[in-house]
């Protein structure tokens, strides 16, 4: 550990990027040339740290780009994710299957992103960022764009996994990535405004549902396989990280950071040039390795990792347990009353018909996904006013609620309005998670750190699932309340947590 550990001096020398007269009065690009010596023009100048050479490059253009481009990769993965639960209420009947198997299919994607998770953290931290992200989304949107012709469901549970293993990889990797372009002051700001991608997916893979499922016209025979309209919009669920993954391949730098941390000093100079241009304009080990993990859990870093994988934990089982569901449970409160007082729906291995397709499941599931508007501005506005961990504290204490009160409430008016509420809060939660999560841990732990707590939010995802999958049709208010249980306590947990608020990344 001490071997890596650097004062403010020492991390000076170590970067040297950019001298104080880097920048002359009018604001133009001076050489980099010597900027590795640090020294200037005229002699010899000050060293910059990593973060005052992120000032120097200043906000502009380049991190606008930049939002965009990551935030189109945080969108995709949120499509991929939350496809399943959309062709769920179709599906069910082609494929024939059972509440339990609806439970493992919704949780297949979180058993492959577990897996995912730790890996693709660890090779970003040792192999780059860009270069894990293109080959993650590639996997992602490869093998989720196959799903669409599987004629078997264990076929279709199998291509869905290895899906999931790619979206375990771009989404922690994507907020390391972005937060290390970030100038300090605006860091929690960006990373909130990058989050709320999540809503832009969430809402694309309702508006999908909503436009293409219920469409008779998009039914198709190939052989034995009767492509229906379901399938078509697992197709188009995929072109989202296919995009991602070539727009990262042919336009995006690495992280400067990280070209520091593994010695690539002139490339690093590179990526810094490209940045100032466009904002003044308009190391070693091949296997995977458990190290990472044992730094986490030393020293003054052990008591923030035992209460992030604990919020990790319950945030994962409550929020993927319940809103995976909410097609389906919808689809149960069509006729009125609460999702959880009506009889559960006839098996389809009973002969029961999906078709034709209720379109206002779907225009429910788009509302409640619009829903995350409202968290997500006000998480930009507030994350660097009241920091972090408040802000997660007291949404996850919100949700919590909000969850409780869906299992109380009679009517389905009343369940949709909860189920907003939910949304909007629960957003909260993960954007001041996104950010905590980012600023808690050194650059060289970074990643990984992300990787595993998501792996542990995969393996309550797959949990909170099968719970459902079990209980839906039986005790629906056991899953409800034990989600309102474990958000309640993910917000007292997230008390113990230092404060970040616009503290630099070491």
């Amino acid at each position: 550990m001490s071997g890596h550990q650097h004062s403010g001096e020492e991390e000076a020398a170590r970067w040297p990027l950019l001298t104080g007269d880097h920048l002359d009065s009018e604001g133009e690009e001076v050489l980099f040339d010597q900027r590795i010596s640090g020294e200037s023009r005229e002699g010899a100048g000050k060293a910059l740290t990593y973060e005052e050479a992120v000032e120097q490059t200043g906000l502009g253009l380049f991190h606008w780009l930049l939002l965009l481009v990551c935030g189109w990769a945080n969108a995709s993965d949120t499509v991929e994710i939350l496809c399943v639960s959309f062709l769920l209420p179709t599906a069910r009947c082609d494929l024939q299957l059972s509440s339990s198997d609806m439970g493992l299919l919704t949780a297949s994607i979180f058993l492959g992103m577990m897996v995912g998770g730790y890996i693709w953290g660890y090779l970003a931290d040792q192999r780059g960022r860009r270069r894990v992200l293109v080959v993650s989304l590639t996997v992602n949107g490869l093998f989720g764009g196959l799903s669409s012709i599987a004629p078997w469901f264990w076929l279709f549970l199998l291509l869905r996994f290895i899906s999931g293993v790619g979206v375990g990889g771009s989404i922690p990797v994507i907020f390391s990535y972005f937060s290390e372009f970030m100038p300090r002051v605006k860091r929690g700001a960006m990373i909130s405004a990058l989050a709320t991608f999540w809503m832009g997916g969430n809402i694309l893979a309702a508006g999908l549902a909503w436009l293409v499922i219920p469409r008779t016209w998009a039914h198709v025979s190939l052989g034995t396989l009767d492509f229906q309209s379901w399938r078509l919009f697992v197709v188009f669920c995929s072109v989202p990280s296919i995009t991602s993954a070539v727009i990262f391949k042919l336009l995006m730098p690495e992280s400067p950071k990280f070209l520091l941390e593994a010695g690539r000093e002139n490339e690093a100079i590179r990526v810094f040039r490209l940045m100032f241009e466009l904002n003044m304009k308009k190391s070693g080990k091949t296997f995977l390795s458990l190290e990472p993990i044992k730094h986490m859990f030393r020293g003054h870093l052990r008591l923030r990792s035992i209460a992030l994988l604990i919020i990790f934990y319950c945030i994962s089982f409550g929020y993927y347990g319940l809103w995976m569901w909410f097609p389906e449970l919808f689809a149960r409160a069509e006729d009125g009353g609460s999702p959880c007082a009506n009889m559960p729906l006839p098996s389809p291995l009973q002969n029961q018909s999906c078709y034709p397709v209720k379109t206002a499941v779907y225009k429910e599931s788009f509302i409640i996904a619009a829903c995350n508007l409202p968290g997500n501005v006000f998480t930009i506005l507030f994350m660097d006013i009241t920091g972090g961990r408040k802000l997660l504290s007291t949404s996850l204490m919100a949700s919590s609620l909000s969850v409780f009160l869906i299992y109380v409430v009679q009517t389905k008016t009343q369940s949709l309005g909860l189920s907003c509420i939910f949304s909007g809060v629960s957003v909260i939660s993960w954007n001041a998670l996104d950010v905590v999560g980012t600023e808690l841990y050194p650059t060289r732990l970074r990643s990984s750190a992300l990787g595993f707590f998501s792996g542990v939010g995969r393996v309550a995802a797959i949990m909170g699932n099968v719970v459902f999958g079990k209980l839906v049709d039986t005790n629906c208010f056991v899953p409800i309340l034990l989600v309102s249980i474990l958000l309640l306590t993910g917000g007292l947990v997230a008390l113990l947590l230092p404060q970040t608020r616009q503290t630099e990344l070491t």
